[in-house]
């Protein structure tokens, strides 16, 4: 990755869930915990010791490290399955529901990018697990889930290599963020897209 600034993979899931949120915890590096964070935090840590297991024919491997230098990314995968037919399944954790958007399905489709340059194969699906409800829920790593991960790479890079933070976005997102009495939601609310480039009257560069 020389001459690219590394990504982390996690960045990307929390940009496309909330461009200010991401700007909060990988621009001005804060971070503040709150109930759903540490339950989430402790489902992670469960998954995240590497470690190698059999499981029905297939090798499971936790907290697997992933990158990719065509992209500069960083990250590690929750979970990784491969099978004896060749196929490589990544799932990702999450301690609750599914929630609207494409953050989650994001963040996979990312460590799938990165598992097929290091290993020289084609993934075409994974999976979100869903640990209260027990659900593994498939997601097809198709043509437009992939460039909407190259997009948000860019988006992200551009904006930690500007230090810049994104205004406040009020909306539901924000009443589980641990991160609320921090961003000020209410100070300014309006929409954006995340993929727009962001103009400097409604930006806070560090």
């Amino acid at each position: 990755m020389e001459g690219i600034e590394p990504v982390a993979i996690s960045a990307l899931q929390h940009f496309v869930y909330c461009p200010r949120q991401c700007g909060l915890i990988h621009v001005t590096q804060v971070w503040r915990e709150n109930l759903h964070t540490q339950k989430g935090r402790r489902e992670h840590d469960r998954v995240d010791v590497p470690r190698t297991e059999l499981q029905a024919g297939a090798r499971i491997e936790r907290a697997l490290p992933v990158w990719s230098d065509a992209l500069g990314l960083l990250g590690k995968c929750d979970v990784v399955e491969f099978h004896r037919n060749g196929a490589v399944y990544p799932v990702e954790y999450k301690h609750g529901p599914r929630k609207k958007g494409l953050h989650d399905d994001v963040q996979l489709c990312a460590q799938a990018l990165c598992l097929e340059e290091m290993l020289k194969v084609n993934i075409a699906e994974g999976a979100i697990y869903h640990v209260k409800s027990r659900h593994r829920r498939k997601v097809a790593l198709d043509k437009a889930l992939r460039e909407t991960v190259r997009k948000t790479v860019l988006s992200v890079r551009n904006m930690i290599r500007a230090a810049i933070l994104p205004s406040p976005i009020s909306g539901r997102r924000c009443e589980q963020c641990s991160l609320q009495d921090i961003c000020l939601p209410d100070a300014t609310a309006r929409s954006i897209d995340p993929f727009e480039p962001l103009a400097e009257e409604t930006c806070t560069k560090f």
